[in-house]
């Protein structure tokens, strides 16, 4: 039977991504070393062939920098106009994403990767711009400068000594579908520079002199360069594992070195990061948990994490993977991997030991085909004595072996038993039996213990002559030596066993704790809670006290003080120094090893989000599998506080859109509003001024219509006032006990002289309760409905004002004969600013929202709906006081 067949697994993810790459819109990258390479030039160059071939391709933003040339390509593309925006007194053009998700083309050309957006946009980066389109379906092609990446920031700040400020994730550089490097060398793109092809005159003049140094160039050439040998490597990988390519291909140099809890693999581990560095290659290092092992003991522990470590701080990618069998394990992870080289240190030990175990050096030749094995040989003084101390036997648990006698022992009394009903050698299954239990529960050495006693007692009571070590039969000789292989062989695998599933369970439990702190998180509202949450769960999962201290608490320490008063005072400053210099410090690190507690920093794409302080409750240090579910959950905390971050700058960003519009809507409704009336009483006052021919009835008419529109100038700014008021609760309510007659007899008296076109059709039942109600907020309510109604009411037509109660409600109504509401307009005609569209009037969209608000504070509703005859009614409910409703319930009308 073959073992080539596809794993279903690696099957199911391949088809899954394809599905999820098939929603996305691809990513194209045009990648240089510094502006002025071509990348622009390059990129509308493959546009233009796109929409030559038939694509859907539209130019989103472009930066042509005054270049003639990249203008004559930009001729015959479809360009989509830029958003203006505002910015410090310059109004600059910003990449429209609202726009271009609306046009849904296949393919959009957005220059400038690494560019941050006006405030007021959607994103804050125009990467983020990217993601929304990628996100939709829509393909886009970009650009961006080696300078621009997050993880070469520094770097690149050291060269030039100028600080970047404008940076992308390597996520997005790596997980791009294509990257197409634009090069050129630093001569011609110097050339370039003084031939003004860049930048202006004075401008190129000032970049020679900084940023555009020939060494700078160089330098950033080649991190150019091999940023994208190195995703172009990455790709091998990739593509060598979705189609199952055994064969190793090297296109380039990759070390693998096998680490081992043995002191010689620090040696190893040296060797191979200066192999790697004279390379130039990438390297790992490698741990083989193998089935048959049993489990480490702590010193042997204790010295593979340290030889672990010491692989990562030199730079090594550190994996640690189960197998059944070292070499077969080995070379499968190294043809995964595209590994072109193998280092395995020389065996120490007598070659006997080799012919009894088998020899792992000679197996991973054997089994290595196209991979070169390279062994280093251990230093015979130091490392040798060292090596012979890992090998020493641990301390004997006499507790153990005490077990191991007593089972014997009652094996023993359990065959005298039975030996009158079976033959001798059946007698032998006890004490095998015993064997069994013993490798259990206490493991290899006393099974082994239980197997020579075993042995040695059967041969004593059970074969004659009986009570002595001599053997009368000679037969039984092979017996012996059957059960003490067969006992051996029982307890070498129990064991194995054991050690096999103790393993098991404690990466079960390590997956267990990483999925449940994943799935908490992935709830969680806010920083607050995210940083609660995780703080107890990993104190669970470690065994460790845990500190997490926030940014903002951080950057103070007498607030960390406050907050963490379980740390010792000098923890105080290495808090503070993790969270400037975003390294680890404290126990099992090189910076500060005395102190007791542990700290890492909290690491986001936007800078140091906290700092985690982990201090073991037991003595011993954390281990290598400890540490990495630590750095697990950092890397799920820090995940979560990134979420919770945008979210928040999210809500920022929609409330200063909103407050934006609102601010337009109010400008407008305010200008249009208040120019209305005051037109009409400037137009009336200088009639009344200049006009000497006017009769008295003109002088009245004209003097009535200053009165009316001074009232209504009036309430508006009384609306707006009350608005003001509502938005920022500094209305208090002075409830009373009024008749809801008189209420509405004040207002229909004030709106008089505005609904006198109107007919008013009023209906109040008798003997209505008294309600407890603001009367002069509810007042202004009604005028504002009635002011509604004759508004949008033809003239002549009637408006009715009815009010009646309902169980432990009182119901004001007020009806219109207008044309009613569009559908959906119910609910939002109570909105600020909101004014319906379609009317041959429009108001200012403030009226009904003071109505809801009051409303609300009396603890009642206000709704809108249409009328079947046509109009619009709008229903007021207002509660009763207790003792009013129960005595319309006992004296119902």
């Amino acid at each position: 039977m073959s073992n080539d067949r596809p794993d279903p697994d690696s099957l199911l993810a391949r088809v899954t991504a394809a599905e999820a790459a098939a929603r996305r819109g691809r990513l194209k990258i045009f990648f240089g070393m510094a502006p002025g390479v071509g990348k622009t030039y390059a990129m509308l160059e493959a546009a233009r062939k796109a929409a030559g071939e038939g694509v859907d391709l539209v130019v989103g933003y472009l930066e042509p920098h005054a270049r003639p040339e990249t203008y004559a390509l930009l001729m015959g593309l479809d360009l989509l106009p830029c958003r203006i925006v505002d910015y410090r007194g310059r109004r600059i053009e910003e990449f429209d994403l609202e726009a271009t998700l609306a046009r849904k083309p296949q393919v959009v050309v957005v220059d400038e990767l690494a560019h941050s957006n006006a405030e007021g946009s959607i994103h804050p980066k125009r990467w983020q711009d990217v993601e929304d389109l990628l996100a939709a379906g829509i393909s886009v092609y970009t650009t961006i400068n080696v300078q621009h990446l997050e993880s070469l920031n520094d770097v690149i700040s050291q060269v030039t000594s100028i600080p970047v400020r404008e940076t992308v994730p390597d996520r997005l550089f790596e997980d791009a579908d294509e990257v197409e490097l634009v090069d050129i060398s630093p001569d011609d793109l110097i050339t370039r520079l003084r031939e003004g092809k860049v930048y202006v005159s004075e401008q190129a003049a000032r970049a020679l002199e900084s940023f555009f140094r020939k060494g700078n160039l160089i330098a950033l050439r080649e991190l150019a360069l091999r940023k994208t040998a190195d995703r172009v490597g990455a790709e091998a990988v990739d593509y060598r594992q979705s189609h199952e390519v055994d064969r190793i291909w090297p296109t380039s140099d990759r070390l693998l070195v096998c680490v081992g809890p043995s002191p010689m693999s620090a040696r190893l581990i040296r060797a191979t990061r200066r192999m790697a560095a004279s390379l130039r290659a990438p390297w790992i290092a490698l741990h083989v948990e193998l089935d048959t092992q049993h489990h480490l003991g702590p010193a042997d522990q204790q010295r593979l994490d340290a030889n672990l470590k010491l692989a990562e701080e030199l730079g090594a990618t550190v994996a640690t993977i189960p197998g059944h069998s070292f070499a077969p394990t080995v070379i499968e992870y190294c043809r995964r991997q595209n590994v072109t080289r193998i280092i395995a240190g020389k065996p120490l030990h007598s070659r006997w030991l080799d012919w009894w175990r088998g020899s792992l050096v000679t197996e991973l030749i054997r089994e290595s085909g196209d991979v070169d094995v390279y062994i280093i040989s251990g230093e015979m003084g130091e490392t040798a004595h060292s090596a012979r101390e890992a090998a020493a036997r641990p301390p004997l648990v006499w507790r153990s072996y005490l077990f191991s006698i007593v089972t014997v022992l009652i094996c023993t009394l359990i065959s005298m038993a039975l030996a009158p009903l079976f033959e001798p050698t059946n007698l032998a299954m006890v004490y095998l039996a015993g064997v069994v239990v013993v490798a259990l529960i206490s493991g290899r050495g006393p099974s082994i213990l239980a197997t020579v006693l075993g042995v040695a007692a059967f041969d004593m009571w059970f074969v004659a002559p009986f009570g002595t070590f001599v053997v009368g039969d000679s037969q039984y000789l092979l017996t012996f030596i059957i059960m003490m292989l067969t006992g051996l062989i029982i307890s070498e695998l129990t064991a194995r066993v054991r050690s096999h599933s103790q393993r098991q369970w404690e990466r079960e439990q390590r997956t267990v704790a990483l999925y449940a702190l994943s799935k908490e998180l992935s709830s969680l509202p806010n920083r607050e809670t995210v940083l609660e949450k995780s703080r107890r769960m990993i104190k669970q999962a470690l065994d460790c006290d845990v500190w997490i201290i926030g940014r903002e608490i951080a950057l103070d320490p007498h607030s960390i003080e406050a907050n963490a008063i379980e740390l010792p005072a000098s923890d105080i400053g290495v808090i503070r120094w993790v969270f400037e210099n975003n390294r680890p410090a404290g126990r099992g690190t090189d910076t500060l090893p005395g102190t007791a507690t542990t700290y890492l920093p909290l690491t986001s794409s936007s800078g140091v989000l906290g700092v985690l302080g982990v201090r073991p409750i037991a003595a011993a240090p954390l281990g290598l599998a400890q540490r990495d579910l630590l750095q697990a959950f950092v890397a799920q905390i820090v995940g979560a506080l990134e979420r919770c971050r945008l979210a928040e700058l999210a809500e920022e960003t929609r409330l200063q859109i909103q407050t934006e519009r609102l601010r337009n809507s109010l400008l407008s409704t305010v200008s249009h509003d208040l120019r209305t009336p005051l037109a009409t009483i400037t137009g009336a006052a200088s009639a009344l001024a200049i006009q000497t021919s006017l009769n008295a009835d003109q002088r009245r008419d004209l003097a009535e219509s200053i009165v009316d529109e001074s009232d209504r100038l009036n309430r508006l700014v009384g609306n707006l006032l009350d608005l003001t008021r509502l938005e920022a609760n500094a209305i208090e309510l002075k409830k009373e006990l009024q008749p809801i007659e008189e209420v509405i007899g004040v207002a229909l008296s004030r709106m008089e002289r505005a609904t006198r076109d109107h007919h008013i059709s009023l209906q109040i039942d008798d003997d209505l309760p008294p309600v407890a109600i603001d009367a002069m907020l509810m007042q202004q309510v009604l005028i504002n409905l009635l002011e509604n109604a004759s508004k949008y009411s033809p003239i002549g037509s009637t408006i009715e004002l009815k009010s009646w109660h309902e169980a432990d409600s009182l119901i004001i109504e007020v009806s219109d004969r207008g044309s009613g509401l569009p559908e959906g307009e119910e609910l939002r005609i109570f909105e600020k600013f909101h004014r319906v569209e379609g009317q041959a009037r429009s108001g200012s969209g403030v009226g009904l929202a003071i109505c809801r608000g009051v409303v609300d504070l009396h603890g009642g509703s206000i709704t809108a709906r249409n009328r079947v005859d046509g109009g619009t009614i709008l229903r007021i409910s207002l509660p009763l006081p207790e003792h009013a409703a129960m005595s319309l319930t006992e004296h119902p009308q």
